[in-house]
């Protein structure tokens, strides 16, 4: 059992609302949207296992990562949280809130589903272990080495966040890169069985992702009875960045 307590910065006072971050991801990417929920909430960005400024661990599985959450919310001492999880974070959200029902209040669920997804993170994972500080000794170094794996500018800028200077003149990843590879499999399991969360959930799909499809209505149904989807549109899976606007709106609304 863990006892580590997840690193995060907490702002804003009021109801507490924990928002957990996707998988390479890390709490200061939702440090905007965080700042603009603080007006009403007492927001805190979490980082999870593994990944920002939180403890590194060869153990990494959506037991492990609820239970993470479990003790961050003890050690805090909060009650009647309301969580937004985002992707893997959203998977850690569900778990946790079908687990300890009696600890949450509301559920906002951003483009995942509880169905299992097949690894596919497979060349940003080659493109990352690629990465030879001692060679690639500069951003910009770090940043044409990844572009040899992954073409999209805007994954490669997501991934660069997690760079910093770990001494003077050596770089490295924030996230625990070889736990991440070798636990890769874990990050697509899917919601366990039997499994329900009877309060208010809300669903937050991009227009332009295929992370949640109609399809999947009848599983979200099962584990969540009482739900509501709601696409937000000029959106792929990272809607929050893509469309702060309505993504704010939307949850405002019903958080209420």
């Amino acid at each position: 059992m863990s006892n580590k307590i997840l690193h995060s910065t907490i702002k804003g006072e009021g109801k507490p609302l924990l928002i957990l971050h996707g998988y390479f991801g890390m709490s200061d990417n939702w440090k905007t949207l965080g700042n603009q929920f603080a007006e009403e909430y007492q927001v805190h960005l979490i980082d999870q296992r593994n990944h920002g400024r939180s403890f590194h661990s060869d153990d990494f599985n959506y037991n492990l990562l609820a239970e993470d959450i479990y003790h961050y919310i003890q050690h805090h001492q909060l009650k009647n949280v309301q969580i937004i999880g985002h992707s893997m974070g959203g998977k850690t959200a569900m778990l946790f809130a079908v687990t300890y029902p009696n600890l949450v209040d509301k559920l906002i669920v951003v483009d995942i589903s509880p169905k299992a997804y097949e690894p596919h993170h497979n060349a940003i994972l080659a493109g990352l272990n690629s990465v030879d500080f001692s060679i690639q000794n500069s951003r910009k170094l770090v940043d044409a080495q990844l572009a040899t794996y992954i073409s999209e500018l805007g994954i490669r800028q997501f991934l660069m966040k997690n760079v910093y200077w770990k001494e003077k003149g050596v770089l490295d990843f924030r996230f625990n890169l070889k736990s991440l590879t070798d636990k890769n499999p874990e990050v697509g399991k899917p919601l366990p069985q039997n499994t329900s969360f009877d309060k208010q959930t809300l669903f937050l799909k991009g227009e332009r992702s295929g992370y949640i499809v109609a399809e999947e209505q009848m599983i979200i149904d099962n584990h969540f009875p009482n739900n509501k989807v709601v696409e937000i549109t000029k959106s792929g899976h990272w809607l929050h960045a893509e469309n702060p606007k309505d993504f704010y709106k939307e949850v405002c609304d019903f958080l209420g």
